[in-house]
């Protein structure tokens, strides 16, 4: 069983930058692929980035690529998402999520995951 707590959201102007971390419980998170996703009001949860577990393999939503940045850090059990030149559309709930994606499609498909946190709310005012 693996326990995802996010924190790091937050309110941000446009063009600002935010961090939201993903602290893991368990002594299996290195075997994990982690994935962010989020979801905006009055949309469907949407795949934003994932890190495979060796941490030498990333995935981006055309949406974020050259702004977000995904990285992980096995001694603390815990993933980041560096959000840079965030905009407006960026708004939404921000979740975590741990899982084996088999292949290349399903590391963007919440499918692909097994367990997830409880989101964390950024907020980009413009």
């Amino acid at each position: 069983q693996v326990q995802l707590v996010e924190s790091g959201g937050g309110l941000v102007l446009a063009g600002g930058s935010l961090r939201p971390s993903c602290a893991a419980s368990g002594r299996i998170f290195r075997s994990y692929t982690m994935g962010w996703f989020r979801q905006a009001p009055g949309k469907e949860r949407e795949f934003v980035a994932a890190i495979d577990w060796s941490g030498y393999s990333t995935y981006y939503a055309e949406s974020v690529k050259g702004r977000f940045t995904i990285s992980r850090d096995s001694a603390k059990n815990s993933v980041y998402l560096q959000m840079n030149s965030l905009k407006p559309e960026d708004t939404a709930v921000y979740y975590c999520a741990a899982g084996t994606p088999w292949s290349g499609s399903d590391y963007y498909a919440e499918s692909g995951y097994d367990y997830w946190g409880q989101g964390s709310q950024v907020t980009v005012s413009s």
